[in-house]
């Protein structure tokens, strides 16, 4: 849970470090300024909204950080360029020959297109109805993981 004073810190932590006071922070990230000021008074807690659109606007800022003060402000640099990068498409097929947009793709009728299989699907088994769930299990990047039991 989210200790209040403590992101409210830390909010008055991003906003020192960009020279901005309340009113211009709200207008930047898009939010109304009486909720910017219910905020900082700890009369309101921070909506997941809040959190993800100072995200989008302040790409420096760590996730961890601003909700639970672990982590670094501003990120690291290799961070930060990470965050924003564009995911690489995968092509359907890569023999391809490369070409522009409007040039002709000749198929072979005897060559077969190869699919993927996602690492996501790769990994998991079929549950059949007869089966009954024991434990989910979620892991997260950094290393630690969470159990529920039904």
């Amino acid at each position: 849970m989210v200790n209040i004073d403590d992101f409210v810190k830390r909010l008055e932590i991003i906003l020192d470090y960009y020279a901005l006071n309340a009113s211009s922070f709200a207008d930047r990230i898009g939010v109304q300024r009486s909720s910017m000021s219910h905020l900082l008074s700890g009369r309101n807690k921070p909506s997941l909204d809040f959190v993800m659109k100072i995200m989008e606007v302040f790409p420096d800022v760590d996730l961890y950080w601003i909700l639970n003060g672990k982590g670094s402000f501003p990120k690291n640099s290799e961070e930060v360029s990470e965050s924003i990068k564009a995911p690489t498409p995968i092509a359907a097929n890569e023999n391809l020959a490369t070409g522009d947009l409007f040039s002709q793709i000749n198929f072979k009728e005897t060559e077969k297109i190869q699919t993927r299989t996602p690492p996501e699907i790769k990994n998991q088994i079929l549950i059949t109805e007869e089966s009954e769930m024991e434990k989910i299990v979620i892991f997260y990047k950094n290393g630690t993981f969470k159990a529920y039991v039904p």
